[in-house]
């Protein structure tokens, strides 16, 4: 048996599988993000670990025999900061570990200055995407660690290791210090071609090597074994392998089976993610659809192991994708069945009749990288229904993620089929109007446990259930719907032109109004 573990926003998930993939347990623990100010997002690490603890001791007592557990994989949010003493570090594996500070999360807005400093530093915008495969956005690892040194430097003084949360978990379950190549690659300080530091960035921005873990391992690599403490803790067997683990998109893609050239996951949660798996770490350096350099990010997959390199990703996220709609019912008909809501929007043509939704309620990340960007309907009309609103919402959502999938094949990265996943997908009308916008066959899955099957899915290989990471996703992951572009996906390119056209229009008056 096997453990996948995912540290996420609000809650951690963990899945118990068999040495085949099947599902035996899952289990989460809840909690909350804490927001001292307005745009501040933190979290103390503690309270992570004890969701861990009472999420391990749940499924290691479905496990019956705890002996037959044989290795645990970890998930976790991108980006966050978590900031240790020297003292928690040398302590590790043998008593809880605790952080100099809360940990700043991937969606913290506090650090604009620090971007701005880093790209300077570098060059440019440009210079930087070449150098670390991303630009420096609010929400990545380094703005933090520079907000850190520049706002709290009693803090940054005590500040020995620098971890993303899901590595936090694996120290307090092994001692042993360690990042893996997808997480590393969301911090700014990792260059995803060489997989490994990039002292340049270290160098220009007057930063100790030291702050980061010596070892960067591929993801299905052993990076631990659970200590005795730790198996004190957890309920888990002393001593078995902890691999090393990947973020959440690279393991949801290896939860999705999106391992190989070609393949693409489109996740409709809260957010929106297009995640390519690309045989050529790709950079985008701008020009297409209009847009600056970084929109997507290149970023190291989650298909290496011990001995064998993995390849790389391409991730574009959207701010507001399901989140929208879910927005668009509590405020247009509270309480109203989402099911309801589908069938009015599939009794209206598409390009609702010249309606056009915006969906940067939150502003935007791609394909416009704008926090001043916000959501409208344009075009609206008398004859204009809740059915139309609510399809014109849709369609934004789809016509921006398609202006995302266009970007990354303009890298250019092969884009022959898409899997979908997250809560959005259930919809049919949501799927075949992704097909049409892609035009692209998309695919659904047996598999619906994201992040947590795919780091249990590591874990296995770690383990030696399967040879590599691609065999464990074609020995437990199948489609079970595909979906081909119909006969209205011409009609869905005005829907897609618009939608940019509109924002270029408005940007301007989002910018005075913000």
């Amino acid at each position: 048996m096997l453990i996948g573990l995912d540290i996420g926003t609000s809650s951690t998930k963990g899945v118990l599988i068999d040495d085949r993939g099947e599902m035996l347990a899952s289990f989460t623990s809840e909690y909350r993000i804490d927001q001292p100010r307005v745009g501040w997002t933190e979290q103390d690490p503690a309270v992570w670990w004890n969701a861990c603890v009472e999420v391990f001791r749940a499924l290691a007592g479905r496990a019956g025999e705890r002996s037959k557990i044989r290795a645990v994989g970890l998930s976790g949010q991108m980006h966050g900061s978590v900031f240790l003493d020297r003292a928690a570090v040398e302590g590790a594996g043998r008593g809880p570990v605790r952080a100099v500070r809360p940990a700043l999360l991937w969606n913290d807005q506090r650090t604009a200055a620090q971007c701005a400093a880093i790209e300077e530093a570098m060059g440019g915008r440009e210079a930087l995407v070449r150098a670390v495969g991303n630009a420096a956005l609010t929400g990545f690892t380094l703005p933090k660690l520079l907000w850190l040194r520049d706002h709290e430097p009693e803090h940054f003084a005590r500040t020995a290791l620098l971890l993303n949360p899901k590595d936090f978990a694996r120290l307090c379950l092994t001692g042993e210090p360690a990042a893996d190549v997808g997480d590393g690659a969301g911090t700014l300080l990792l260059d995803p071609t060489t997989r490994t530091w990039n002292d340049a960035v270290f160098a220009r921005l007057n930063l100790d090597r030291s702050l980061v873990p010596e070892r960067v391992l591929e993801s299905a690599a052993v990076a631990g074994r659970v200590t005795a403490w730790a198996a004190a803790e957890t309920g888990l067997p002393e001593g078995i392998p902890v691999v090393a683990g990947s973020g959440d998109n690279q393991c949801g893609a290896v939860g999705a089976g999106v391992v190989t050239s070609g393949m693409v996951l489109a996740t409709l949660g809260t957010s929106g993610v297009i995640y390519a798996h690309a045989d050529e770490p790709r950079r985008d350096l701008g020009g297409e659809e209009g847009g600056a350099a970084g929109r997507v990010h290149t970023m190291c997959a989650a298909d290496g192991r011990d001995g064998a390199a993995g390849r790389w990703s391409i991730t574009g996220v959207m701010l507001s994708a399901a989140g929208a709609l879910h927005w668009a019912r509590d405020t247009i008909a509270p309480g109203a069945d989402f099911a309801e809501l589908m069938r009015e929007a599939e009794g209206i043509e598409p390009g609702c009749e010249g309606l056009v939704f915006l969906p940067y309620l939150t502003g935007e990340r791609c394909p416009f990288p704008d926090p001043t960007a916000r959501g409208a309907w344009i075009g609206l009309s008398s004859r204009h229904t809740r059915g139309h609103l609510i399809r014109a919402v849709l369609e934004g959502v789809t016509a921006n993620m398609g202006i995302i999938l266009g970007i990354v094949e303009a890298l250019p990265v092969r884009v022959e089929k898409v899997r979908l996943g997250g809560g959005g997908n259930r919809s049919r009308l949501w799927r075949q109007m992704q097909a049409d916008v892609y035009g692209k066959p998309v695919a659904t899955l047996n598999a619906e446990e994201g992040p947590a099957f795919g780091a249990a899915l590591l874990a296995g290989v770690g383990a030696g259930a399967w040879a590599s990471v691609p065999e464990a996703c074609a020995a437990t992951i199948r489609e079970t719907e595909t979906i081909d572009p119909g006969p209205e996906a011409g009609r869905y390119a005005s829907v897609r032109a618009g939608l940019a056209e509109l924002y270029a229009t408005l940007a301007p008056a989002f910018r005075r109004t913000a």
